[in-house]
């Protein structure tokens, strides 16, 4: 199959493209590199170096390469700059999506694979872990922009046929997660330990994430294809693991020393995330296969020998 990945320079959707490529597909890449690096883009798959708010640019695309299959990872994904920006959040979150949809449908696009999130979509969730059922409550502009694509995949389906699979993650972790932002705490901290930098906890460290390995988020990404079925599961681990814990065991991985430094709590930051992925398991036969000291141990590998 012909597959376009949009972010497909970035950490996650770079790491999608390989292995779309390994399974024998064809891979058309679409990234503004804003976040995401024109070294991680595989040298088998056609690149385009736009931006999804670009309307005229991404028509042009969708109608030289006829793709069937729409993986959706470009994204505004951090929380923070969604609070103080949200406008750039929707532009890009929602107006972004329109645009590839809208050129989608018009070439007989068959399929979506959506990056969703299953933490900023339910907000502090009364139910832990949570299930794809709770009532959304997001708590920031970026969880409101990740639901409000979740809507226009399910119109897209019902009006032109194009089925989806919108796959709410948990916290993903991993080789090539960007250190520099303001997202991505493991890549952070680990960046900074590395650098002999002291890197600082938001808030008082205790809340808590399901911390789930890009290897595991792939493997989702694979096994979405397989099926038509529309659907909307989460891909996380069930497991909860505070920043705090993170923390230590980062200082422990980096052969580190560092007392934790605390500073105010994060606008729209949840306190706890934990996801049910029983949907997962019996709609995309997917389970996580990565352990959490496993996958922190291949991050500071990664992150240690990167030029």
């Amino acid at each position: 199959m012909k597959i376009l990945v949009t972010g497909g320079a970035g950490f996650i959707g770079s790491h999608i493209v390989d292995r779309y490529l390994q399974l024998g597909h064809s891979v058309v890449v679409l990234d503004n590199v804003s976040t995401g690096q024109k070294r991680f883009v595989h040298p088998q798959a056609v690149f385009y170096q736009t931006d999804i708010r670009n309307q005229a640019e991404v028509t042009k695309i969708f109608e030289k390469e006829c793709p069937q299959i729409l993986n959706h990872h470009a994204a505004q994904m951090d929380v923070r700059k969604s609070v103080n920006d949200p406008k750039f959040d929707a532009d890009t979150n929602i107006l972004g999506l329109l645009n590839l949809l809208e050129a989608g449908r018009k070439i007989d696009l068959k399929r979506v694979i959506f990056a969703s999130s299953g933490g900023a979509i339910y907000g502090d969730a009364l139910e832990l872990p949570t299930t794809e059922t709770y009532r959304p409550q997001p708590a920031s502009p970026y969880g409101v922009s990740k639901l409000s694509g979740e809507y226009y995949l399910h119109f897209y389906m019902q009006t032109y046929g194009i089925t989806y699979a919108a796959l709410r993650y948990g916290n993903v972790y991993g080789p090539r997660q960007n250190p520099h932002g303001e997202a991505g705490v493991i890549a952070i901290f680990t960046k900074k330990m590395l650098a002999g930098k002291q890197p600082i906890i938001n808030g008082g460290g205790e809340q808590s994430r399901d911390f789930v390995y890009v290897a595991d988020v792939v493997t989702a990404n694979e096994l979405a294809l397989t099926t038509q079925q529309s659907m909307i599961t989460n891909i996380g681990t069930g497991l909860a693991t505070t920043i705090n814990a993170i923390f230590n065991e980062l200082n422990t991985l980096t052969n580190s020393s560092f007392n934790s430094v605390h500073s105010e709590a994060k606008a729209g930051e949840q306190k706890n995330s934990l996801l049910n992925c029983a949907l997962a398991k019996s709609q995309l036969k997917w389970e996580p296969k990565t352990q959490l000291t496993i996958g922190l141990k291949q991050t500071v590998d990664y992150f240690r020998h990167e030029k």
